[in-house]
């Protein structure tokens, strides 16, 4: 499954970097969100981190951004706004 950017609104410019097995989407320098084959990573706090990954199964420490980050497995747990609204925290926390 693969989530789709172009439906997230309130993001600014960001460029994107495909690797082996993910895509890189960064703001400068510093990346915002890693999209791998079934899951997505980004950056967050670590109480809403916390949160998340007591609430869902399917999310996790990033193993990108470690601890300064989530894995959301595209499974279903989460809603796409949610996931959405996940995307532009990491955004804005990157920018």
């Amino acid at each position: 499954m693969v989530f789709d950017l172009s439906k997230v609104t309130g993001i600014g410019e960001y460029t994107k970097k495909q690797e082996k097995e993910r895509t890189i989407y960064n703001i400068g320098e510093k990346a915002f969100l890693i999209e791998n084959k079934n899951t997505i990573e980004i950056r967050t706090d670590d109480k809403l981190a916390k949160l998340l990954e007591e609430k869902y199964e399917s999310v996790m420490e990033s193993r990108y951004f470690g601890r300064g980050g989530i894995e959301i497995v595209l499974a279903g747990q989460l809603e796409d706004g949610e996931i959405e609204d996940l995307i532009r925290l990491s955004y804005n926390m990157t920018k």
